[in-house]
């Protein structure tokens, strides 16, 4: 059913992906699996297919941006994050609104904890891969975020 040298199904591989980014862990996928495929993956199998993701994650990260966004919206929330350790992390996110109404999540990052100095780098590296003008910028009260974005967007408004 599968060409030749082929293990396994793209169809499986974007599930054990999907499974993966949303929490589950390798060997409860591995698990989920072989009960209903009947199909044997290790969880290592599973985190190497997984890792199939990071090119795709990398090049988003890259990506050229749009030039005008009519309002940005900045923060983090603390997440529960599997690494070597299981722990609470900050997300960054960065979501704007174009000028036609429609929203695009613009940039993402993961530090242990929220400060203006990943805000800083965020910001510019946001900046450096197109975006050129932001009308307003809505954030919480982080410490030094007028500052920091009045030296990546002077014109912007800060609210």
């Amino acid at each position: 059913t599968l060409p030749d040298y082929k293990q396994h199904s793209d169809v499986l591989e974007n599930m054990i992906i999907k499974l993966y980014s949303k929490g589950v862990t390798t060997r409860e996928i591995a698990d989920l699996i072989e009960k209903m495929y009947g199909s044997h993956y290790s969880p290592a199998q599973v985190s190497n297919i997984s890792k199939q993701m990071i090119p795709k994650v990398e090049a988003y990260h890259k990506r050229k941006l749009s030039d005008k966004f009519f309002c940005v919206y900045l923060d983090a929330a603390y997440v529960p994050l599997r690494r070597e350790t299981f722990e609470r992390e900050a997300v960054y996110i960065a979501i704007g609104i174009k000028p036609n109404g429609h929203k695009e999540v613009i940039d993402y990052c993961i530090a242990p904890s929220e400060n203006i100095e990943v805000w800083t780098e965020l910001l510019q590296n946001m900046k450096s891969r197109g975006l050129k003008q932001v009308e307003l910028f809505l954030s919480d009260g982080v410490v030094g975020m007028k500052t920091a974005l009045m030296q990546t967007y002077p014109k912007a408004h800060f609210q």
